[in-house]
């Protein structure tokens, strides 16, 4: 009797110990944030391995759904329908590309600072340029000086995390650029911690394994230019604090630079490229601190070895490939990649803008920017590097 007694305890017992395990569970995962919502509208959109082509989801069983706003099922929109398959050289390209990054993963001759670590011993700080969309099932890793402006506007228009009037915004080019830019806006994997606790890395890995992955990359001299163009051509108030300032005292024979950029440059003085070349190559600037994200190398940004990315554009071919990925997520009919009219830096302009920088100086920033040249296809820019 003492035995069946002692039994009953030991189930009563156990079975609190379980209810309080889901409670905890319940409120660490599914409770605290919107994005984990399943019933919303369009449903995540999956790559089909191997073919490029998206597949459905099943859609939500609503059946005990709350009546709350924002947990009721929104039925799905119909995806646009296409009279034609997509191009076959567009399919073509995108496996090129998804098969380089695999092969220069590969190959133990390309070596570059933690190409070889595993997901798990990337820091959560190093996470932070990966938006997660859950409504659709993309992760996009955004890359400066790459349209990363107009896909954040994408992003923010798929998550509907922008409300205007309690109505999600539906128009990219009318999201102010002040909130294009500002971190609550973006879901990322380094936000991960904070609401999932030790759940994070699991989650990030269930997601890296379902959502459809992308990122779009550009010429790596050619993305330097452009960020020395934004940031010192013109006035920046916070760049010439943090950069511009350091430049000049280190190599433009300014020892005490004016306070502010509108002083520096009412009297024309800014770093040169030169000095940012040189500024990019001093093994000062990163004991101090890492590389900005404006210039830091795609592959520290995004971890293509460590993230097998599911589609890769290229700036170079910027319209052929949004109108590509928007097709293959299926929300081509929800919002359209906005078109740029402004004076984009052109490859053509290298040899000008290299034109003051000596020779072996051009090579060290090649070494330093090889494995990106390497990773995306982009050739060895020999007309610079052989004179």
């Amino acid at each position: 009797m003492g035995t069946s007694r002692m039994f009953r305890f030991f189930v009563i017992l156990g079975s609190a110990f379980m209810i309080l395990l889901i409670i905890i569970y319940w409120d660490d995962v599914s409770a605290p944030h919107q994005y984990l919502h399943t019933p919303v509208s369009p449903g995540p959109k999956f790559l089909e391995p191997g073919t490029g082509e998206p597949t459905d989801t099943a859609p939500a069983d609503t059946s005990n759904q709350s009546e709350k706003a924002e947990e009721r099922y929104i039925p799905r929109r119909e995806w646009k329908i296409h009279l034609s398959p997509v191009a076959a050289e567009l399919r073509e390209r995108q496996e090129q590309r998804r098969r380089l990054l695999q092969e220069v993963c590969a190959n133990e001759s390309v070596a570059f600072p933690g190409k070889n670590r595993s997901f798990d011993e990337i820091p959560n700080k190093e996470l932070d340029h990966l938006i997660v969309d859950d409504r659709h099932g993309i992760i996009y890793c955004y890359v400066p000086k790459v349209a990363c402006s107009n896909w954040k506007r994408i992003m923010i228009v798929l998550s509907e995390s922008l409300l205007t009037d309690g109505v999600p915004q539906r128009d990219p080019l009318a999201i102010p650029r002040e909130l294009v830019h500002n971190s609550s806006m973006h879901f990322t994997f380094n936000k991960f911690w904070k609401r999932y606790a030790k759940l994070a890395r699991h989650l990030m890995k269930v997601k890296l394994k379902k959502y459809t992955k992308f990122l779009f990359v550009r010429d790596p001299f050619v993305r330097l230019i452009s960020a020395y163009r934004n940031k010192f051509e013109m006035p920046n108030e916070d760049f010439y604090r943090r950069f511009g300032q350091v430049m000049l005292r280190r190599y433009g024979n300014q020892p005490t630079p004016p306070a502010s950029v509108d002083q520096a440059f009412s009297l024309g003085i800014h770093p040169s490229f030169s000095h940012f070349i040189q500024y990019l190559l001093d093994p000062q600037t990163e004991t101090a601190m890492p590389f900005n994200e404006h210039w830091r190398q795609v592959y520290r940004l995004c971890h293509p070895c460590q993230i097998q990315y599911d589609f890769v554009g290229h700036l170079e071919t910027a319209e052929e490939d949004a109108e590509h990925l928007l097709r293959l997520l299926r929300v081509d009919d929800v919002v359209e990649f906005p078109t740029s009219s402004r004076n984009l830096t052109s490859s053509s302009w290298e040899s000008d803008w290299f034109s003051m920088v000596p020779v072996e100086t051009r090579r060290e920033l090649y070494k330093l920017y090889e494995p990106d040249f390497r990773l995306f296809g982009y050739d060895r820019p020999d007309s610079l590097l052989n004179e």
